[in-house]
């Protein structure tokens, strides 16, 4: 087991109740991409946590493959699947990389909350945009943590960067602005469709794009 898939097993317990203070910024992120959605969309949820939002839009859509490098995170999500009595939605524990995916097998693609904490997010771009289908839409919503926030939340930034130092934080947490992301998302097979800057306490920035070619 990697450092970071600990982390994320020993945070998956705690996590629901962590995000609590954020949850404006991910209702509005849910009801955004619910817009974008279609009855016979295969989705996969990539870095899926404990699958509030997979549940949350599984009778929308034909069907979700939700994935996180946690099995801690994806036990919890299991549970609320069984207790939502949800049967469309498919929990593993995996990564985008790994080759049981095929190029070209999803209508949708998202990554919530999880490209600022990642090794290498251009690479999750690039595999993103290898498994959508033509016309398929890469949805997103990041935390940018070098934009606006509260001073709460500064100061919350101040003890994770302390903590990544001494390594009791072994994943990457980048500041990120939203230049950043239309940055790292300006690719010539990508088309912006909507972005929006969410605030509540601290930024986030949606996106959704599409695969023109």
């Amino acid at each position: 087991m990697s450092k970071s898939e600990k982390f994320w097993d020993q945070s998956a317990s705690n996590y629901d109740k962590t995000e609590e203070k954020f949850e404006f910024i991910h209702s509005r992120s849910r009801e955004n991409t619910k817009r974008h959605l279609k009855d016979t969309d295969i989705v996969l949820d990539y870095g899926c946590g404990t699958g509030t939002t997979a549940c949350e839009i599984s009778s929308l859509i034909h069907s979700v493959r939700a994935i996180d490098i946690s099995t801690g995170m994806i036990e919890i999500a299991k549970a609320k699947a069984t207790t939502g009595g949800i049967a469309n939605v498919d929990f593993e524990q995996a990564d985008i990389f790994d080759e049981e995916f095929e190029s070209g097998s999803f209508d949708v693609v998202l990554a919530f909350n999880m490209l600022h904490t990642v090794p290498d997010p251009e690479r999750v771009v690039q595999r993103t945009v290898e498994l959508l289908k033509p016309g398929g839409l890469f949805i997103s919503v990041t935390p940018c943590l070098g934009g606006k926030k509260s001073a709460l939340v500064t100061l919350q930034i101040l003890l994770v960067r302390a903590l990544l130092k001494v390594g009791v934080i072994p994943v990457p947490i980048r500041q990120l602005k939203s230049a950043d992301l239309d940055d790292l998302l300006d690719d010539e097979r990508l088309q912006v469709i909507e972005t929006e800057e969410i605030f509540k306490g601290a930024s986030s920035y949606f996106v959704v794009t599409k695969k023109v070619s």
